[in-house]
């Protein structure tokens, strides 16, 4: 992948602009305290499909339109939030979106795939299969094949690690969930195009641990399963070319448990008033285990999404 400038950046927000409004960041003074840092949160739970991939989607959308005007549709894996942000993109444009997602995935997230005019195939015991079965159906039913990581859908995730970092330029830190990576990869993006010396910090689960087994190993490796209920983070294998971008960009990836996922969650609902999914919380969860480490310094938690099951959720608070 190439570097992103911030006309580039820039460029996307355009587009981005055309379906949303930017989000907000807010430094809550309840978090300060609980953690004992200054603690901006940058809050990708409030957009259109209540997640940040929805970004990507309309920038890859743009970009398909332009270099692939023969398309007639798209088919993608998913567990959720990068499906819906497909759906609602592809469907803006006419374009036919099916979406595979492993079986028993979320329902809330499967009803709203649908709901933004995507067609839910469900198939495979967790993300990977789905991938395949997903690469399988391009072929036989013509679609174009959205990979779960392209320059492009970094291109429009980067708009919301330029609005925060727009919002709060001398953040010490900033922890961002890892999943397939488009997410990490956009934060150091436009950290390196503002020039800026903030550290990066991936985070992923200790039950899909493969981003970070990597990272301390330097070289790519799986692991046999993923099963963690912060579904965003459930990837058994790195994806290679996000994992040359924050091999050389992060400055660690820390993982954090099911446990200390849950106990983020409750620490937004209890000092914000959000919601937050599992992966969405992972990000809090790690400065919580760093805190002392970042005692009195501005730090930035990426709240990547609040899709959680309506179930899953009234379990954790209820803990």
């Amino acid at each position: 992948m190439y570097r992103l400038t911030r006309d580039d950046i820039e460029q996307a927000a355009r587009q981005v602009y055309q379906v949303m409004p930017a989000t907000a960041q807010y430094a809550w003074p309840l978090l300060a305290e609980r953690l004992g840092c200054t603690v901006w949160v940058k809050h990708e739970n409030h957009t259109p499909t209540g997640a940040f991939k929805v970004r990507g989607g309309i920038t890859f959308m743009h970009w398909l339109k332009r270099e692939h005007p023969e398309v007639k549709g798209i088919v993608t894996a998913t567990r959720g939030n990068h499906g819906q942000s497909l759906a609602l993109a592809a469907n803006a444009l006419g374009l036919q979106a099916l979406i595979v997602v492993p079986q028993g995935n979320s329902v809330e997230k499967n009803n709203a795939m649908r709901g933004f005019g995507g067609e839910v195939v469900e198939y495979g015991r967790d993300f990977d299969e789905a991938r395949e079965e997903a690469a399988r159906l391009a072929q036989a039913r013509d679609l174009f094949l959205v990979p779960p990581f392209h320059t492009e859908l970094v291109k429009g995730v980067a708009t919301y690690a330029l609005e925060l970092f727009s919002a709060a330029p001398d953040l010490h830190t900033v922890y961002v969930p890892i999943g397939c990576g488009s997410g990490i990869c956009a934060v150091i993006a436009v950290r390196d195009a503002l020039g800026l010396d903030t550290e990066v910090v991936g985070v992923v689960s200790t039950e899909a641990a493969a981003a970070k087994l990597s990272f301390d190993s330097g070289a790519l490796c799986g692991t046999p399963s993923a099963t963690t209920f912060a579904d965003g983070l459930a990837v058994r294998k790195p994806i290679p070319e996000a994992f040359a971008i924050y091999s050389a960009g992060a400055a660690r990836i820390i993982a954090v448990s099911d446990t200390d996922i849950a106990e983020a969650m409750r620490a937004y609902y209890t000092d914000t008033h959000n919601l937050a999914e599992g992966a969405g919380a992972a990000a809090l969860a790690a400065l919580m285990q760093e805190r002392e480490a970042m005692a009195g310094r501005k730090v930035g938690v990426i709240l990547s999404g609040g899709n959680v099951d309506r179930g899953v959720y009234a379990q954790v608070i209820a803990d």
